[in-house]
């Protein structure tokens, strides 16, 4: 669990983090992406990205969908996944939402980035 750099920072991490995790992804419309910083961001602290990370592993087990094939990583590529399962399924997914990959595997997060409403 991360550390708090200030006492007074809110916890982010804890009882019901995944769901809160999900509700923040599940706001995230077909033909876009988010990265993991920015759904923690949304929680509070941009410190809990590697959490969310730890949270969308475990979203195919959740008893409502999340489109966890919408969070990438902060250089717009599709994280590699312990087992290097789910790369390939996720990259389809996206496609087939109309989000396009550069040759290098990455996606433009200039034009595909959401943005969470303040």
């Amino acid at each position: 669990m991360p550390r708090r750099a200030d006492p007074g920072e809110p916890r982010v991490v804890g009882p019901g983090f995944h769901a809160r995790v999900f509700a923040v992804v599940r706001r995230v419309p077909a033909g876009h992406v988010t990265t993991y910083g920015q759904v923690a961001a949304a929680l509070g602290s941009a410190r809990v990205a590697r959490q969310v990370g730890f949270a969308m592993a475990g979203a195919c087990h959740a008893d409502e969908y999340v489109p966890w094939h919408r969070v990438v990583n902060a250089k717009g590529a599709v994280s590699t996944r312990s087992g290097g399962d789910g790369a390939e399924d996720q990259r389809e997914l996206l496609e087939a939402e109309g989000v396009e990959f550069s040759a290098s595997g990455r996606v433009d997060l200039n034009r595909y980035r959401w943005v969470f409403p303040e």
